[in-house]
Parts: C-alpha cells; structure tokens; sequence
C-alpha cells in the first residue's frame, strides 16, 4: 500500500485532476492498495486567505481555518468525481472524517492521534481512498488546519498510520537537486538521499517536502518518493528516493507531532 500526495501544481486545473486520476489508476493497479492526499488547486488557499483580509483586518483563527480547509475539500471532490469516470471506485474525507485528531491550536494544530477506522474500511473494501490534506479536528472537534506546507506532514502521518510502503510526493519539480536548478545550470539531481540530509536542507529553506513532515518520516524511517507530477516527465527522469537507515519495519506508533 502506498500513499500518494499530489500538490496544489498538479491539481491547478480540471486537466491537471485528469491526468492526477490517471496516475492514480496506474499506481493503484501495480500496487493494490492506494490512500491519495491533495492539497488545494494551484493557489487557492492564498486565494482564501486574501478574500479573508479584505473583510476582516485580523480575521479569528477559528474562522480562517473553517475558510482555508474548504480549498482541499474541493480538491478531494473534484479527483473523486475524475476517479468515477475512469470506472473507479474513490471516496473522499476531509481531515475530520478521516480521523486526523490534533491539538485545539487553530492555524498551527498539532497531528496528536488517528483514528483510521473508516480509511481501512474502505480499502478492505477496494474503494481508493482521498483525504483533504492540511487539516484535522482538534480534541475539542473544532476544524483545525496544520499551517503551511501541513499537506505533507499528513501524508507522512497517514502513511506511518497505515504501514504504508512509503509516500509518494508529486510536485512541480523531477526531484531534490544539488542547487536550485531555477538559479543554477549545473545543478544535479539526486537519485537517493536520507532522511537526515533532506532534513539538514529543508531547515530554513524552501524544500520541495515542508521540513515538518521530513522530521516526522525520519522518526519512523518511512521511504518518501519525489517524482514530477507530468506523466511524460516521469518517463525520463527517475526522481528521488528518501531513505532511513532504519531497516527494521514499523511496528508501532507511539506518537506522532
């Protein structure tokens, strides 16, 4: 079983969901099992965030997260709706829905425990499953969002919840290069890294995976997968793989953020 995390580039438009669906199909039907984590569509959630502060100069945090996390709600329909017309069986979850529980801090909620009964449900049912990234219900069950870059730190918790294999990130990039290939000709991509070098060059830098959710994969030694969400890019590029030097596998959960 893998999780599949598609980010807001590769869901920017109704074309960019068709071609998500298809990937998923491919995944699924190599793989078996598959729970897709989306973010919201190209840049909607700063969308969001700007209507919110034409109405309200500081707008309450517990209303910016009831506004911010529809963007991913919209997403998970949307791939859903794609899923069905290929002839798949999907079901989509927001945060709440799937049982991400996290602390009761609104724009910067903790993942503190989950609830995964309804997921599993579904897979034993066949069903490919999609969770509204960046969001959860706090202890209180109020809608909490998990701040920026959130989508991937709930992949990664999904992906320890579940004993996936690993989680795939598809981006807007081939994978992790030596330089920013934007700034730098030269730079390199790299086939493998750790977990502890990818962390070491997410620390206060722009990554291509949020540092929150590397520490995370590291704690558990769960393979991450970088691969550019084009399908014909994919096809010549390799991508990069983020490995642990764990080589025990997860048995057990004993916390999460």
């Amino acid at each position: 079983m893998l999780v599949l995390k598609f980010g807001g580039a590769s869901l920017a438009s109704p074309h960019h969901i068709q071609q998500a669906a298809l990937t998923v199909l491919e995944v699924k039907e190599r793989v078996g099992k598959v729970v897709v984590v989306v973010s919201a569509m190209g840049d909607m959630t700063d969308q969001l965030y700007a209507v919110a502060n034409t109405i309200c100069t500081q707008p309450p945090e517990r209303e910016l997260d009831m506004l911010v996390s529809s963007g991913e709600r919209i997403s998970m329909a949307l791939l859903a709706m794609a899923l069905k017309a290929q002839g798949c069986d999907a079901v989509s979850f927001t945060g709440s829905q799937s049982g991400i529980i996290t602390s009761i801090d609104h724009q910067k909620a903790r993942i503190k425990d989950l609830k995964l009964e309804r997921i599993q449900k579904a897979l034993d049912e066949d069903r490919i499953v999609i969770v509204a990234g960046f969001q959860g219900m706090s202890l209180n069950r109020e809608i909490t969002t998990l701040g920026r870059g959130g989508s991937d730190t709930s992949s990664v918790a999904l992906g320890i919840g579940l004993r996936a294999k690993g989680v795939v990130f598809y981006k807007d990039v081939l994978g992790v290069y030596t330089r920013d290939p934007k700034k730098e000709s030269r730079a390199e991509l790299l086939e493998v890294i750790s977990h502890a070098q990818a962390c070491a060059m997410s620390e206060g830098n722009d990554f291509v995976i949020h540092h929150r959710a590397l520490v995370l994969a590291g704690k558990y030694g769960i393979p991450l997968s970088i691969q550019h969400y084009a399908r014909e890019l994919r096809a010549s590029a390799s991508g990069t793989e983020i490995i642990s030097s764990k080589v025990e596998p997860l048995t057990s959960v004993t916390g999460y953020e």
